[in-house]
């Protein structure tokens, strides 16, 4: 045994890797990211990105007919994705064992929607775990492995962003030897047509019996008995804050949150003289505990958003502990994508033709935000295509030109179905594909688009233009978006014919660029104050109290968008880069 510290998510990859996890899938998506990234660096595994979720946890379906152990890796919205094949896995059961982790994001702050994936637990009928810190995320990543091969079962293990992203010293030990595969024919088990669906799903009962049994004899549930005048039911994180606002009170300490330990939590109602719930997002845990008939005491928690120890302590009317709470009063800090990103060239292009822009889920989702402010939509993975083509059949924006945008991984997520749905229905919507050569959001992953495998490989590259092609998408141009005219050019000309058209708007990630370009400086003679420059978004250039441009060279990276943009030739070259930690 070695003590080492780890994020939550590095100790659910080495809790999978110590099970003798053979393989690892995902689609990156924060909080969850790096959890399959962590793993990929462990000796003797194999992992890959997939295209989507949905594909990630059949891929570990058919590693788990081999009859290895696979992990799978997602974030809350990422599990809807999957959710088709989660709850018929749930009948067919499993070979090799199969964990699912799933990170939510109370309080939204790297996702669309809140979502409470504990719910996703009992609507598929399959186990949950969900540990309070990064020793149990290793501690109970292991357990799940045992759980799924015991009971026939996928496994959840549920994280949110502050488990996720918050080390803990872990106890680590050895791997265990990985399961040799074997393939065995079974297909009353595994093919799920209707008559053999209905028995699958008599065992699916049999076994959540025989798992409430377990969830109540094992150590993850934890009673811990202080002053009995007040009891806390919480889970995960909550947990934690509940310890440090609450040190008196007796807490049961719930860690695998689906089934419940029904017999234990009977327990501990009658051993306490008021009992309450503390949890993030929906009420789970509690209407649960009260659909078993015993009283719970509500205290008012908020339904939205993370809880802290002051929202807790102030709950239950008691003084908070002396903690860093959120600092309030702030000046805002408004996101902005990075110096020389390459999609700011396309929204500039956008906007000149007022554009009605359908979005997606990317760094681009930033231009809605001034002083682009050429985004009108940003629902889900994929719908910036599908929702461009609904509203262009509408007719209702007629004076201005529908066009959909979508980055290059989330194109090759959820996009291309949906621009097969285009062709094939005929339709005549307008499509960008940000092409910038990663994910760039969730921290630069490869992707189809790349040409390598998150083991660093070399590999295909997915061919847009043969792709476009083959679905029946005549009109393809790729651009430079740092050519800010052809920019321009390319959305005319696609915006103006009457059949699909995709424009490939191909740079890569700022983030990307390792070398700096000279940076560029303002002319203070010749500026004339027009602001067109401050226009692009460009977090280097900002305005002087007197009105006039000005670029931070320790910022600039040399893109030269604001140049093209200049009618007055104010931005020039300002000399040699400044090497201010190395630039980009």
């Amino acid at each position: 045994m070695a003590q080492v510290v780890l994020f939550g998510n590095e100790a659910v990859a080495r809790g999978a890797w110590e099970a003798g996890a053979r393989v690892g899938v995902g689609y990156p998506g924060t909080p969850s990211t790096e959890t399959l990234e962590s793993f990929a660096t462990l000796e003797g595994v194999y992992a890959e990105w997939a295209p989507n979720e949905k594909v990630a946890l059949e891929v570990a379906a058919g590693v788990s007919l081999g009859g290895w152990r696979s992990l799978v890796t997602t974030k809350h919205v990422g599990l809807n994705v999957a959710a088709d094949p989660l709850f018929t896995l749930a009948y067919t059961g499993v070979r090799g064992g199969i964990v699912i982790l799933v990170a939510d994001d109370p309080g939204m702050h790297s996702s669309q929607d809140e979502q409470d994936s504990r719910n996703y637990a009992a609507f598929a009928r399959v186990p949950m775990l969900e540990p309070s810190d990064g020793r149990e995320a290793y501690e109970f990543t292991k357990w799940a492995f045992e759980i799924s091969e015991r009971y026939d079962t996928p496994v959840l293990v549920r994280s949110t962003t502050r488990m996720s992203h918050s080390k803990s010293l872990v106890d680590v030990g050895e791997r265990t030897a990985p399961p040799e595969g074997r393939y065995e024919s079974d297909v009353p088990k595994y093919v799920m047509m209707p008559a053999m669906a209905r028995v699958r799903r008599k065992a699916l009962d049999e076994r959540l019996a025989k798992l409430q049994r377990f969830s109540d004899e094992c150590d993850m549930n934890v009673a811990e008995m202080r002053d009995t005048s007040l009891g806390v039911i919480a889970s995960g994180i909550p947990y934690q804050y509940v310890r440090e606002a609450l040190p008196n009170a007796s807490v049961l300490k719930i860690g695998m949150c689906f089934p419940m330990p029904e017999e234990r939590i009977r327990q501990f109602a009658a051993s306490v003289d008021r009992l309450v719930v503390v949890e993030e997002a929906d009420t789970f845990l509690k209407d649960r505990v009260r659909a078993m008939g015993i009283p719970v005491e509500d205290i008012g928690l908020p339904r939205d958003g993370e809880l802290s120890v002051g929202v807790i302590a102030a709950a239950l009317g008691l003084e908070a502990p002396v903690t860093r709470e959120p600092i309030t009063g702030l000046p805002n800090r408004p996101p902005l994508m990075c110096p020389g990103c390459p999609h700011r060239g396309m929204f500039n292009a956008l906007r000149k033709v007022r554009a009605v822009v359908t979005g997606d889920i990317g760094c681009y989702t930033l231009a809605a935000l001034p002083p682009l402010s050429r985004m009108d939509t940003c629902l889900c993975m994929g719908a910036g295509v599908s929702m461009a083509h609904g509203l262009s059949l509408t007719g209702s924006v007629s004076d201005r030109p529908v066009v959909g945008v979508i980055g290059d991984s989330t194109f090759a997520h959820s996009g291309i179905t949906a621009l097969l749905d285009i062709a094939y229905n005929r339709g005549a919507a307008t499509i960008v594909i940000l092409d910038n050569r990663v994910t760039a959001m969730t921290g630069r992953q490869e992707n189809p688009l790349t040409g390598r495998t998150l083991m660093g490989e070399a590999t295909v590259e997915l061919d847009l233009a043969l792709l476009c092609q083959s679905m029946g998408i005549r009109s393809v141009r790729f651009v430079d978006p740092h050519d800010l005219s052809a920019a321009e050019e390319a959305v005319e000309a696609a915006i103006a014919e009457d059949e699909p058209s995709v424009i490939v708007s191909r740079a890569p990630c700022a983030l990307l660029v390792r070398t700096k370009e000279q940076p560029f400086a303002v002319d203070e003679e010749t500026c004339t104050a027009c602001g067109v420059c401050v226009r692009l978004g460009c977090p280097a250039i900002a305005l002087t109290p007197s009105g006039m441009a000005e670029i931070d060279a320790t910022v600039c990276v040399g893109c030269g968008d604001c140049v093209q943009v200049c009618k007055y030739s104010a931005i020039q070259p300002a000399g040699p880069a400044c090497d201010i930690g190395g630039g980009l």
